[in-house]
Parts: C-alpha cells; sequence; structure tokens
C-alpha cells in the first residue's frame, strides 16, 4: 500500500448485530451464506463479531495474497484455531509455528517431493480397486463414508508404509470424534472445560487414546526393525532425525506428527472426492465427458502415474469440484504484529479470514459461478484468473505440504472409480461447516456399474 493511502483506525463495515451475541445468531443460522452476504454487501474488508471474537473478513484476492504470502510473517494461526485443534494435534506441522514449524516442514518435505508420488500412485489406484471390490450393482451407499475409510488407508501405506485396513473402523471413528469436538468449540460462545465429564468429552478422551495408541503401535514397529534410514516415509523421517546435539524427536512430537498427517491428510481429499461425485452425479453431460476421456485415453486399462498428463479433463473437473464446494472453505489467521489490509489498521490479536467459499464463487472471476462447469479451466482462463480467487490448499509458507499428493490421489481414484461405475445422488447436500467443509449427515448415492 502506498504511504498516500488513508489508513482507517475504525473497524471496517459490516453487519449490524445485536446486543453482547452481537452477529452470532446471524451467522449460526447459515454460516455460508451470512459470509457470502458480508462480502456482497460490505467489500473486501468486512468487520463482523461472532461468540466474542471480533472478525475481518477479507474478500479481495490481493489482501488474501497480502496475509498469506507478502506480510505472511505477521500473522500466526492463533488462539481460535489453537484452540480448536492444538489439543489434538499438539505441536505437529498443521498447529506449529515459527522456527519450530519451519524444521518439521524441512524434516518431511522428502516424503512429498514428485519423485515420491509415482511410488505411491499405484497404492492410490490398488487401494481403490479393493474398496469397488465391495460395492454391488444397484446398491445405496454413504460416499462421504467410503471416501473416508479409503483417503485413510491410502494416507497409512503410502505414508507410514502400514495397512490399517483390519483396524481402520476404529482409527476411522476416532478421527470423527475428535474432528466433531474440535469443529463444534470452533466458535462456541462458552466452550465446556475438557475435564467436565461430558458424554462429548468422554467420547472425545476415549477417541483420541484410541488415536494415540494407533500411532504408539506404529512407531514401536519402527522401531523393532522396520526402520530404514533410508527410506522416506514420514516414519521413517522423523525416526531418523537427530538435531545439533545428536538428540532424537521426542516421542511425543513424532505421535503429534502421525496424527497430524492421519487427519490433514484424509479429511480433505475425502471430502473433495464426495462433493465432486455429487456433482458428477448430478450432471449428466459432464459425467458422459469424463467418461468418454477414461474410455480413450485408458482404454479398459488401469488408470496410473503415467496416464495422468492425458487425463486433462479428469483433472478440470476435480479442480471445478474443488472450486465449487472447496474443501477447505476458511481460513483463519491472528495478527502477531501490526498491520494495514485493504486501508484499515490490522492491530496484534485481531482475527482475520479468508474464505475460499466466497472467492471461490465470486461472480467477478467466474461466469455462472454455482454453476459446474470443469471445461472453464483452460490454460487461458487460469492464467488471466488472480492468483487468490482460487486457493484450494491455501498459500504462502504455510499452504498445504501434500497438494500435489492430494491431486493426484484425487484424479486417480476418481479416474478408476468412474472407469466402472456410476452414482446417482438420492439427495441434495447440505453442510455443517467447521475446521473444515463437513457434510450435514450421510451422502448417500446410488452405485451403477457401467453399461448394466
Amino acid at each position: 500500500m502506498s504511504k498516500s493511502t488513508p489508513v482507517s483506525r475504525e473497524d471496517p463495515p459490516g453487519p449490524s448485530g445485536v446486543p453482547f451475541a452481537k452477529n452470532t445468531f446471524q451467522y449460526a443460522a447459515g454460516p455460508l451464506s451470512f459470509i457470502t452476504d458480508v462480502a456482497r454487501e460490505y467489500g473486501p474488508v468486512a468487520h463482523y463479531e461472532l461468540g466474542g471474537i471480533s472478525f475481518y473478513q477479507l474478500s479481495d484476492p490481493e489482501l488474501v495474497e497480502h496475509v498469506l504470502v507478502q506480510a505472511n510473517q505477521k500473522y500466526i494461526k492463533g488462539e481460535l484455531f489453537q484452540g480448536s485443534l492444538g489439543p489434538v494435534l499438539g505441536e505437529g506441522l498443521l498447529t506449529s509455528e515459527g522456527e519450530f514449524w519451519r524444521q518439521q516442514r524441512h524434516l518431511m518435505q522428502p516424503a512429498f517431493l514428485p519423485q515420491m508420488l509415482e511410488r505411491y500412485s499405484d497404492v492410490m489406484v490398488e487401494y481403490t480397486e479393493r474398496m469397488l471390490s465391495s460395492w454391488e450393482d444397484g446398491q445405496t451407499r454413504d460416499i462421504h463414508d467410503d471416501m473416508m475409510s479409503l483417503t485413510v488407508e491410502i494416507a497409512a501405506k503410502t505414508l507410514f508404509d502400514v495397512d490399517i485396513r483390519e483396524e481402520e473402523s476404529a482409527v476411522g471413528d476416532a478421527l470423527e470424534t475428535v474432528m466433531d469436538y474440535s469443529s463444534t468449540n470452533m466458535r462456541r460462545p462458552v466452550e465446556i472445560p475438557r475435564w467436565v465429564p461430558t458424554p462429548l468429552n468422554r467420547r472425545y478422551k476415549s477417541a483420541l487414546a484410541d488415536l494415540q495408541e494407533v500411532v504408539g503401535r506404529i512407531v514401536n514397529d519402527y522401531r523393532d526393525g522396520k526402520a530404514d534410514e533410508d527410506a522416506s516415509d514420514v516414519v521413517s523421517l522423523l525416526l531418523s532425525f537427530r538435531d545439533e546435539n545428536g538428540d532424537p524427536l521426542p516421542e511425543k512430537q513424532i505421535r503429534d506428527e502421525l496424527v497430524t498427517i492421519l487427519l490433514a491428510g484424509h479429511e480433505t481429499t475425502a471430502l473433495a472426492l464426495t462433493y465432486t461425485l455429487h456433482l458428477l452425479g448430478r450432471n449428466p453431460d459432464q459425467e458422459a465427458m469424463l467418461h468418454e476421456e477414461l474410455d480413450s485415453v485408458l482404454g479398459g486399462g488401469r488408470a496410473s502415474f503415467a496416464s495422468l498428463g492425458d487425463l486433462t479433463y479428469t483433472e478440470q473437473v476435480v479442480k471445478e469440484g474443488m472450486r465449487v464446494y472447496p474443501p477447505v472453505w476458511e481460513l483463519i489467521r491472528e495478527a502477531a504484529e501490526p498491520d494495514t489490509v485493504g486501508g484499515y489498521e490490522v492491530p496484534v490479536g485481531q482475527t482475520v479470514a479468508v474464505q475460499q467459499w466466497v472467492l471461490h464463487r465470486d461472480p467477478r472471476f467466474y461466469d455462472d459461478p454455482e454453476q459446474f462447469r470443469p471445461s472453464r479451466w483452460t490454460s487461458e482462463f487460469e492464467k488471466a484468473l488472480p492468483a487468490y480467487a482460487y486457493f484450494p490448499f491455501g498459500g504462502g509458507p504455510r499452504r498445504c505440504i501434500g497438494d500435489r499428493f492430494a491431486m493426484m490421489e484425487a484424479r486417480l481414484v476418481l479416474a478408476t472409480l468412474a472407469q466402472a461405475w456410476t452414482v446417482e445422488p438420492t439427495h441434495d447436500l447440505s453442510f455443517d461447516p467447521s475446521i473444515t467443509l463437513r457434510p450435514d449427515g450421510p451422502v448417500e448415492m446410488v452405485v451403477r456399474r457401467r453399461g448394466e
């Protein structure tokens, strides 16, 4: 911002609320419509209060880029985010800050390098085929449940070299419970202390203990002889690390990172696949175009890492699915230093929200933004699109470490599934937006074999 630009010390404009509760009830009535209306009515910087917390909502790509990239050192995940996920993830990569976070990201980066992706691709296809072998023609299935099970199994095998099929149900239930708990507390005006023995707190503590037991068993198996100093899976990387004094990572840190990978490494991809399949089921013309490409490129053979370059429309379908229904629908930051954004002072401690849901559906950047049109994603369109009008994996130094992993997985799973099956949604989608854009209940679809 130029020095001549006036800077306001007042709060940005925003919706009026009611005494004490402010905008909490307006938001609770429909979070997605609330933030959309705020952006359209009050412009690129808006202000509201939820549950006693003041929010600055940024709805312009340049302002999002400022916070996530240009001035990223002035912002942290903050108390709101840490209060929700810190008890679950500890000092894992998603919640840690500063130099410690940089050390951990550098340590785990080799597991996500391009040369590792080809090695993972066969597992992704194999595990998808294994899941599909249990499907029956004409069956009604909860596709979200299927995708959650599949992606957690893929994450465990590719990143930990562990087959958790036998305990997947327990792991999946535990992950679901801790996410439900963390999401419930994200904007609750009065949080019930975790030590109060409510049914929700008891389930949460039991689920967290189950997750710790699973990752503890994985670590012990490696210590009993499975670890390979030259391996690039996450567990081997964590166990082989030594600091400048020759000391290994603390046991708790290793477990925090593994729980983080299990949680963050599967849910958003599962959501992306669930919503993309729903969109395809509601848009038969686009589904037919996808089938045409898969039949032409794969010719009845298996999808593979080598075939991805030719599956152009498949990639467009995944991108458009994450535009219409972004699994990460909002990013929260807290100002650790004073800043100026869009002509407004941002004081230390101010919570800033940037929402993929708003910008991915902004008619300034997308014609018919609520329509599912994968073919819009031409190279020319992407070049003309402002950098942060589309940011499904976040941005800046804190951009998702597994973005390429997730995009490859989504394309391979979708190609493998859609090559042999079609899906017919039984109901419209409804959402329970919290840390991620979660569905409000099962996402049931009738599955049918192609050609039958």
